[in-house]
């Protein structure tokens, strides 16, 4: 949902005839369009609250979760935009876990003086958006530069995440039968399981109605569990290349065919196991020989964590 997006000028670029004598060379800054980001995050803000207004309605008045009533609630807010309101507290959940995962990226080239783009928002009518990413627009020159950009991403999601699926959760109900009924079934990932049991205990999930905030919370789980996929140039895919740049290839192309028979429990891992396999095996070399330090390594292993919590083999299914 979030992965970075290297155009041809992302590939190092050096100055020299020997490999001995190479110096990266400095790639002005492309210039923001600032009208752009703003049109695209306006547009998301208005596909997701009318997503999460459908939610509210239903939610409120114990219906089970039907996604078609975000596509007619297009043609009730002409003449009631206040209906709109209801869906901020799934609109708003939602796009503060993207905005912190993509300003981690963001924040951590600024660090690094890698020249990235702002986050670029995706509106979608489904759920309200396909995510959010970032450009970077200038070469990365060491692994631990690689690492950083790609692990803070991840990482500042699940700093807001994690209180927003609790609150949500804590928002939540118990009626029985509920979830079988709706036209959209959302797996529950580790992390939800593990806080679902906490706060409501002995309830089976089929009894339990997920509030709009919890929801919002769960995309962002589906988000950070897609992009830490070590595969290409994914989140994951970026630190596995920073430990091991050797093996980056072999393994992309094992998880890419290892996703494909995933595709039994959700048709999604298949596709998306061919799109990978087809377009994001590769990684930009990175020529440095440096090690990530004990630090990173730490980092690494909590970002495994976080995958292995936000993970589910079925994340979407239909009703029944």
């Amino acid at each position: 949902m979030s992965p970075q997006d290297y155009s041809p000028a992302s590939y190092p670029v050096y100055a020299g005839n020997d490999v001995g004598e190479m110096q990266p060379v400095s790639v002005a800054r492309t210039r923001e369009r600032y009208w752009l980001y703003g049109l695209l995050f306006a547009a998301t803000l208005v596909t997701t609250t009318v997503v999460g207004a459908a939610m509210q309605y239903d939610f409120d008045r114990n219906l089970p979760f039907d996604i078609e009533h975000s596509f007619t609630l297009w043609l009730r807010i002409w003449r009631h935009p206040a209906t709109l309101l209801q869906g901020l507290p799934y609109s708003l959940t939602l796009l503060v876990i993207l905005m912190a995962h993509e300003m981690g990226h963001y924040l951590a080239s600024l660090y690094h003086r890698v020249d990235a783009s702002l986050p670029y928002f995706m509106p979608s009518p489904f759920l309200g958006t396909f995510g959010a990413f970032i450009r970077v627009r200038s070469p990365i020159y060491s692994k631990r530069e690689l690492f950083d950009i790609g692990v803070a991403g991840p990482l500042a999601g699940f700093v807001f995440l994690l209180p927003a699926l609790a609150v949500g959760l804590a928002f939540s109900k118990v009626i029985p039968g509920i979830e079988p009924q709706s036209t959209i079934q959302f797996g529950a990932p580790g992390l939800q399981w593990l806080l679902e049991k906490a706060i409501f205990p002995g309830v089976p999930q089929a009894n339990l109605y997920l509030h709009p905030i919890a929801r919002a919370a769960w995309v962002g789980m589906f988000a950070t569990c897609m992009n830490l996929l070590p595969i290409g140039q994914l989140d994951g895919g970026h630190i596995l290349y920073s430990f091991f740049p050797e093996r980056h290839r072999t393994v992309s192309k094992v998880l890419c065919v290892a996703l494909l028979p995933l595709g039994k429990f959700w048709p999604g891992w298949l596709l998306w196991g061919l799109i990978l396999f087809w377009l994001g095996r590769r990684h930009p070399v990175i020529l440095d020989a440096s090690d990530l330090g004990a630090g990173r390594r730490q980092l690494g292993w909590a970002a495994l964590v976080i995958f292995l919590l936000c993970f589910t083999f079925c994340p979407i299914s239909g009703p029944g």
